[in-house]
């Protein structure tokens, strides 16, 4: 059986060192997949199999609720099914609106597990130490997150049962070391609850330039640490195995990366299949605009180590842009990201820039409608503290659109509302009310270009871009006909984020003024191209 498992996963790489035809991406139609799978930001990545389902998680940084969630069927379709983490406060009083002092920081690589019933999520942040929270379904209700290791300089935390029950917790302690060497994995022994560190059970794993990305198995008897350190040629996966979790280890490369080619897929997750085949989600972990795109790599296991990816002949693993499905297609569907704000809960795809301002939103005061309450943004000079702004990611497809609809009958002046992209950068197209009357603005970088004036309650704003990053802005006062307005703007990176998309309200001048959200429409261009 073990032999045959080995030989599709062999059969499941296809051109693997050929770049997919610009913009493919995802299921192909034709029983292959094309990377990335996910083409925008899905850092850090882990998942897991329940029975039929996949699972996995994605951090969230300083945006609220925390610690995104999806589901698949079939390994390349995924859709969004939540966050664990609904109040970052519970983290860190500097994830909140009133702060907003963790950019790019807040929660970090976390794992995801299925254990006694129930989801088990543990994730790292740099300033604040590891937390866990856990839920008997994967849409919730998440337990309140609790601090299990309350210290800065820990991240990149993973449990693991072991066969006698007791619980474990792999994680990086990161701090400076005369011989270079800085980042220092550690195993402890958790209460059986994984709320608290057992006294006296550190013991000491590995130690390099960059080690993390820790994941813990045990596969054909055998314990497996997943991590991944830097190489000369970039962010590569190391796995170490031993027949017990004292040691000794034994270590081995097994994906090579090219940087500047595949970006260097790192940090993820393996994934078994039911009949025993293996597959690894991963990010590619150098981002550009987009962010650090999902992908997914088959496995071969070659004398019991996973190469990811299809071997080579030195036996370590290379990059695949396109495969086999590993599963037969059982949802056609990508992640949903319009909205028409029917429902009482927004979209699981959206995430709010830090925690949102208690009582400043609302989906039922106009029922149909997103509600949003103007206010002063935390410091004027940044465009990135504006607390009501309600952001998505922004994906790399051939073709992508984000289309609002909004209804300004109850800004007043001073108030300024619309889109925004930003992140090393940003640029806004809004609407200005200076006293009565309303302008079209656009607004990179704080400078500033006047369009048309609007004189009526509805008004819809675009945002198009293409596989380049470039973004037009356009406006409309009918749904219909939209003019451009603006030159084109270059999307960005910064604080390990691609570019975000959102819908912000702002009011400089006082707590006033309301923005009313109709419906936001995102479209992406089709994977096969």
């Amino acid at each position: 059986m073990r032999l045959i498992a080995t030989l599709i996963c062999l059969l499941l790489a296809i051109s693997a060192n050929a770049q997919p035809t610009h913009g493919e991406w995802g299921d192909q139609h034709d029983g292959t997949y094309a990377n990335p799978i996910l083409p925008g930001d899905f850092s850090d990545i882990d998942a897991i199999r329940v029975g039929d389902t996949f699972y996995a998680i994605t951090s969230t940084f300083q945006y609220s609720p925390g610690m995104a969630i999806l589901q698949s069927k079939d390994l390349v379709h995924w859709t969004f099914a939540g966050h664990v983490v609904d109040d970052l406060t519970r983290i860190s009083p500097a994830l909140n609106w009133d702060r907003m002092d963790r950019a790019g920081r807040g929660i970090w690589a976390g794992a995801i597990r299925f254990h006694a019933g129930r989801f088990w999520v543990f994730f790292g942040t740099p300033d604040e130490g590891l937390f866990m929270a856990s839920a008997a379904a994967i849409t919730g209700p998440w337990t309140p997150v609790v601090a299990v290791l309350p210290e800065s300089g820990w991240d990149d935390p993973c449990p693991f049962w072991d066969d006698d029950g007791k619980l474990y917790l792999i994680t990086t302690h990161y701090k400076p070391e005369a011989n270079g060497k800085s980042y220092n994995i550690h195993l402890f022994q958790l209460t059986p609850d994984g709320e608290k560190i057992i006294p006296d059970t550190d013991r000491f794993i590995h130690q390099s330039r960059g080690s993390e990305a820790n994941k813990l198995y045990k596969i054909h008897g055998l314990y497996f640490h997943f991590f991944s350190e830097v190489a000369p040629e970039g962010r590569v996966v190391i796995m170490e195995r031993a027949k017990s979790l004292d040691g000794p280890w034994e270590s081995r490369q097994v994906i090579h990366v090219h940087g500047a080619v595949d970006k260097e897929p790192n940090q993820g997750g393996l994934i078994e299949l039911p009949d025993g085949r293996w597959c690894f989600l991963t990010h590619q972990g150098k981002g550009d605009w987009e962010g650090r795109a999902g992908v997914l790599l088959p496995i071969t296991w070659v004398d019991n180590w996973p190469i990811l990816g299809e071997p080579g002949p030195d036996g370590v693993g290379n990059m695949v842009w396109r495969a086999r499905q590993p599963l037969p297609v059982k949802d056609e569907g990508s992640p949903a990201l319009s909205d028409d704000f029917s429902s009482a809960r927004l979209n699981p795809a959206w995430e709010w820039n830090y925690q949102p301002r208690p009582g400043k939103a609302s989906l039922t005061e106009r029922p149909g409608f997103l509600r949003l309450h103007a206010f002063a943004p935390l410091r004027a000079a940044d465009f990135q503290t504006t607390g009501n702004m309600l952001t998505q990611r922004c994906y790399r497809t051939n073709a992508n659109q984000v289309t609002v609809k909004l209804d300004i009958a109850g800004v007043v002046d001073g108030q300024q509302s619309g889109l925004a992209h930003y992140a090393k950068t940003y640029s806004t197209l809004s609407v200005m009310q200076k006293g009565t009357t309303r302008t079209l603005i656009v607004d990179t970088n704080g400078s500033r270009e006047a369009g048309a004036a609007v004189t009526q309650s509805a008004v819809w704003l675009r945002s198009t871009w293409g596989f380049d990053g470039l973004s037009q802005w356009s406006y409309s006062l009918d749904g219909k006909a939209f003019t451009n307005i603006g030159v084109p703007y270059q999307l960005t990176w910064a604080h390990y984020r691609g570019d975000r998309v959102g819908i912000f309200t702002v009011n400089p001048r006082a707590d006033a003024g309301i923005l009313d959200v109709d419906s936001f429409i995102y479209r992406l261009s089709t994977p096969v191209q």
